[in-house]
């Protein structure tokens, strides 16, 4: 009788210290992003190949980055590793422009369906605070090996943002986007020939394919993707590949996952109102320029 007790009770205490130990758990995701650019589609075509390779270079720190994704059962906090550039480095020009379209570090909370970011728009500091969106996952039975870890293949459509860098495309420059350029034109008289933003524009949705490896059951993944079951080690979305190139599980020093809390506090709609009308006004201020520059000449 003793020893069906004694099992029973090694078999308690086994089970409690393994929940302990997964209520406690973290670990640390290293990601490389980047995002590829045709340039011949924004006039590149009539430039010389040394040229192009000069603005590739000096675009590949803001197309090309690093980032690590804490996290535990119910957190993540994704971040851009930063890395110091030398005087001069390519973080000028277009890299410090576009910055002001990218996000800062992200907290995902699954079990409260919470999502923060901190956010840097032309000098003032925003927090977008919102409900964390999930994507309807489409899970198949394909796998890849990525690392140590069997990843299984999920497939989803995505709203893009209107201002999503990462999607933008010159106006007109596919097949794509024959009805699309009639009907936007339509719609908005207020462009100019003579307005830079009237030459882009950004598909509505586009199709995203994530790898999730189950050996690491947990439902988050990097930047906007989570709500598979398991972290998410590759993302394809458009022309931006997500690529998890390192994993810790349970480092000797742990990070706190904190919510980022500086900034006006705004909803992630409210913050797309305000930058549509910066936009606006930045564009009124380029087109009046250029037509009193006409009226000179």
């Amino acid at each position: 009788m003793k020893k069906p007790l004694l099992i029973l009770s090694l078999l308690f205490t086994f089970c409690f210290c393994s929940v302990s130990i997964a209520q406690d758990f973290q670990g640390k995701a290293h990601y490389m992003s980047k995002t590829t650019m045709d340039l011949d589609q924004w006039g590149g075509r009539e430039m010389s190949p040394e040229r192009k390779k000069q603005i590739q270079e000096r675009m590949k720190s803001f197309l090309e980055k690093e980032y690590i994704l804490t996290f535990n059962k119910s957190e993540s906090i994704y971040k851009e590793d930063e890395k110091l550039e030398a005087p001069g480095g390519s973080g000028r020009g277009f890299g410090s422009f576009g910055s002001s379209f990218t996000g800062g570090p992200k907290y995902k909370n699954v079990k409260t369906k919470e999502v923060l970011q901190d956010q840097e728009f032309f000098g003032k500091q925003f927090l977008i605070k919102d409900d964390l969106k999930g994507l309807e996952w489409k899970m198949g039975t394909e796998t890849k090996q990525i690392g140590n870890y069997t990843c299984f293949k999920a497939t989803a459509t995505k709203t893009v943002d209107q201002f999503d860098w990462r999607s933008m495309r010159r106006r007109g420059r596919g097949q794509d986007n024959k009805e699309k350029k009639e009907s936007e034109v339509a719609k908005d008289s207020t462009k100019t020939n003579d307005d830079p933003m009237s030459e882009i524009e950004v598909p509505k949705t586009i199709e995203v394919v994530a790898w999730y490896t189950p050996q690491i059951p947990i439902n988050q993944g990097p930047d906007d993707y989570w709500g598979l079951p398991g972290l998410i080690l590759e993302v394809n979305a458009d022309r931006t590949t997500i690529l998890c190139t390192k994993i810790v599980m349970n480092p000797e020093e742990k990070e706190d996952i904190e919510k980022p809390e500086k900034g006006e506090e705004v909803t992630q709609a409210e913050y797309t109102e305000i930058i549509t009308k910066k936009m606006q006004e930045m564009r009124e201020m380029y087109g009046g320029r250029n037509r009193g520059g006409g009226r000179r000449n």
